[in-house]
C-alpha cells in the first residue's frame, strides 16, 4: 500500500502575485510527484484552500490539477480545515466532490453524547475524518469521537487540529493524543511544523504561509507512506535570503539595507528584510522600501518581503492627562487636535468609525483589508469633493 499525505495547502492565500503563484506551483509539484510515484490514493487533511470561498482563478487552476489526478486514476480523500471550513456547511470542497474529483470523508453522527465517525472504505482501508473549525472549536468535539467498527481493515484517521504533544507548554486549545482512537495512521494538518511520531504525522504546509514560516521552514512538505515506511518530501522551488537590521536611525537605514543586500546573491530568490529597534531619528516611513524593492528587482530577485513590526518610535513627548473621562477616545483626539491643529483633523472621527468595522465570518483577510481601504477612500474622496465645492 502506498499513499500520500498532504495538508495546509492554503491555495489562494498569498497577496503577492509571485508568492501566490509559487504557492500553487508547490502544490502542483506535490501532485506531480504523487503521479510519478504511482500512489494508490492521496489524503488532504484540511485547508486545501485559504478560505471557504477562494478566488475563481484559484478554483479553475485547482480543478485542472484534480482533473490530472482523476485521469491518473488516483482518488483523493479530504476533510475541511479551519480556513476552508464554513459554519454553513457549504464550501467549494463540495463542488470538487460533486465534480467527482475527491471524497470528503467527514461522515459522522451524534449518539449518546458521542460523535460516531463512519468509515469511507477503499479497498482494504477504512478512512475516517473530522473537520477543523475556527478558533480550535473542533477540540472539544474530537474528545468525544469514536470510530464505527471496521474489523480487519487498515485504519486512517484524518484530523485538522492541535495535538498537545506537538505544542508542549504553549497555552492553546489542544487534544491529548492519549484520548484519540487507536488507528494505523493519524493524518494531521493545522500546525505548520515537522512532526512524525508513533504514526502521528503533521504534513506541514505544501508552501510556507507567512514571512516567519518562510524563514523557519524554508520549504514546503508532504509525506509518502509506502508499506509501513513513512518519508518526508520537501518542496523547495525558491531559496530565501534574509536581512536583519537593528537601527535607531531611520534616515540612514535605506542605504544600510541596500549595502547588506549587495553582499548577497539574490537572483531568483525570495528576499526578506526585517528592521527592528527603537527609532531616535526619523520615522518608519523614512525607510525607502520602494528604492529597496527597485534594487532587488533590478538584480533579479523574485519578490521582496519586509517586516517593521518590531521597529518602534521613541516614546512620544506628548503627555496625555485624562481625569475621570467617560470617553477616553474623544479625550485623546481632543488633546491631539489642540497640540496638532490642521484642516484634516475634521476627518478623525469619521475615519475612526470606518475603522471599527468587523471582519465577517469566512471573509479572507485580504478581502477585509480591501473593504477597509475602500471605505477609507470614500471618506477621503468626499472630503476632497467638499473642498473643491467650497
Amino acid at each position: 500500500m502506498k499513499f500520500a499525505h498532504l495538508g495546509d495547502c492554503h491555495l489562494g492565500g498569498w497577496r503577492q502575485p509571485e508568492l501566490k503563484e509559487l504557492n500553487f506551483k508547490s502544490f502542483q509539484e506535490a501532485l506531480k510527484r504523487c503521479i510519478k510515484e504511482k500512489v494508490e490514493f492521496i489524503l488532504i487533511a484540511g485547508d486545501l484552500f485559504d478560505s471557504a470561498y477562494p478566488p475563481i482563478e484559484t478554483l479553475k487552476d485547482t480543478f485542472g490539477e484534480f482533473k490530472k489526478l482523476k485521469e491518473a486514476e488516483i482518488p483523493v480523500f479530504l476533510i475541511a480545515g479551519s480556513h476552508d471550513y464554513s459554519v454553513s456547511g457549504k464550501t467549494f470542497l463540495d463542488v470538487l466532490e460533486k465534480a467527482g474529483f475527491c471524497k470528503n470523508v467527514s461522515i459522522y453522527e451524534e449518539r449518546d453524547r458521542k460523535i460516531i465517525l463512519e468509515p469511507t472504505i477503499y479497498k482494504n482501508i477504512a478512512i475516517y475524518g473530522y473537520p477543523g473549525k475556527k478558533s480550535g472549536l473542533e477540540v472539544e468535539d474530537i474528545e468525544r469521537i469514536k470510530l464505527q467498527d471496521s474489523p480487519g481493515l487498515f485504519k486512517i484517521l484524518m484530523l485538522h487540529t492541535t495535538l498537545k504533544d506537538a505544542i508542549g507548554d504553549i497555552p492553546m486549545k489542544s487534544i491529548d493524543e492519549k484520548n484519540l482512537p487507536d488507528v494505523d495512521y493519524l493524518a494531521l494538518a493545522h500546525l505548520h511544523i515537522v512532526y512524525n511520531k508513533n504514526r502521528r504525522i503533521y504534513s506541514g504546509p505544501t508552501f510556507p504561509n507567512n514571512l516567519s514560516e518562510l524563514e523557519g521552514l524554508k520549504a514546503g512538505s508532504f509525506y509518502f507512506y509506502d508499506n509501513g515506511r513513512i518519508t518526508k518530501e520537501e518542496i523547495k522551488l525558491a531559496d530565501i535570503v534574509s536581512i536583519h537590521l537593528e537601527t535607531n536611525n531611520a534616515l540612514d537605514s535605506t542605504e544600510k539595507i541596500i549595502n547588506l543586500l549587495q553582499e548577497k546573491e539574490i537572483t531568483g530568490k525570495i528576499v526578506i528584510v526585517r528592521v527592528y529597534g527603537i527609532l531616535e531619528k526619523g520615522k518608519i516611513s523614512d525607510i525607502d522600501f520602494q528604492k529597496i524593492e527597485s534594487h532587488v528587482k533590478k538584480r533579479g530577485a523574485l519578490v521582496l518581503l519586509r517586516s517593521t513590526s518590531k521597529l518602534h518610535m521613541a516614546e512620544s513627548e506628548m503627555e496625555i492627562h485624562i481625569l475621570d473621562s467617560e470617553n477616553i477616545e474623544d479625550e485623546i483626539i481632543k488633546q491631539f487636535e489642540e497640540k496638532n491643529p490642521g484642516k484634516f483633523n475634521i476627518l478623525i472621527h469619521t475615519l475612526m468609525r470606518a475603522l471599527q468595522v468587523e471582519k465577517l465570518e469566512d471573509e479572507k483577510s485580504s478581502t477585509f483589508e480591501d473593504r477597509l481601504l475602500s471605505e477609507t477612500k470614500k471618506i477621503l474622496m468626499m472630503y476632497e469633493h467638499e473642498i473643491q465645492k467650497n
